[in-house]
């Protein structure tokens, strides 16, 4: 088992609204990872509820070792208002094609509103590829069929990011548009990883965050930048840019016991 991580692992991010850096550590809650790791591995699945193998293959971690290749995890310690150690267990995107599983924090929207809102336009882009491969690739017809095809996608996006809502730790709320801060437009994705998930369930049920740990579980990605077991730290081009604005509060928080 590796316990190799890059330099600075945790999370942090600036908060444009308070002109703080924010930030946890990842040490303390880095037993608790390796916990969910050998519970991964003794039992085939994340169904952290239950122990034992199970045949469901929505949650079972074989899929991460095959095509479609491993993801990040991520533990995040907390304290509750009476003083008891929490722990929050969450997975970047989509897990075997399901936005929740068991004993995991969810999506940072509606799952319904999602799929209400996503399911028709992408229909709609289907359609409109399957008419391009009937024309004449360059043509005319072609042009203005892959013209809608990118409207349709970029306003697909801007609908789906008015679906998030991201807290903070002062009561606030807010849109990825509100929360963003960098100097490109918001990549496709962001919300999606384990951090923004684990602190906007440990915001939403008052829980105090002490200490957030991601790691890599399954086959080495394509690009060969993640690896099966090794810990890393938030990533800079989705999770920073929203961080800061999420983490804002938690000093406060911590004094408020």
């Amino acid at each position: 088992m590796s316990t190799e991580k890059e330099p600075g692992a945790g999370c942090s991010g600036y908060c444009r609204r308070c002109g703080l850096e924010h930030g946890l550590e990842d040490r303390s809650a880095r037993p608790a990872a390796l916990e969910l790791m050998r519970f991964m591995d003794k039992n085939g699945h994340i169904n952290v509820r239950m122990v034992g193998s199970l045949p469901d293959s929505r949650i079972s971690t074989a899929p991460l070792f095959g095509a479609d290749r491993g993801k990040m995890f991520g533990v995040l310690l907390c304290r509750n208002v009476h003083g008891k150690e929490v722990v929050l267990h969450g997975f970047s995107g989509m897990f075997n094609g399901h936005w929740r599983a068991p004993g995991w924090v969810g999506p940072l929207f509606d799952v319904d509103d999602f799929h209400q809102c996503v399911e028709p336009v992408e229909q709609s882009i289907k359609e409109i590829g399957y008419k391009m491969k009937q024309e004449h690739k360059g043509s005319a017809v072609w042009t203005r069929l892959r013209h809608k095809r990118r409207e349709l996608s970029r306003q697909l996006m801007q609908e789906i990011f008015s679906l998030y809502r991201l807290p903070d730790f002062r009561g606030g709320r807010y849109t990825l548009l509100q929360a963003f801060y960098g100097k490109n437009g918001i990549p496709t994705g962001t919300g999606d990883c384990c951090a923004p998930k684990l602190l906007a369930h440990a915001a939403r049920q008052q829980l105090q965050p002490i200490s957030l740990s991601e790691f890599y579980y399954g086959r080495e990605n394509a690009s060969a930048t993640r690896k099966h077991k090794h810990f890393y730290s938030t990533c800079s081009e989705k999770c920073r840019p929203i961080l800061g604005t999420m983490l804002c509060g938690i000093e406060d928080f911590y004094g408020r016991g």
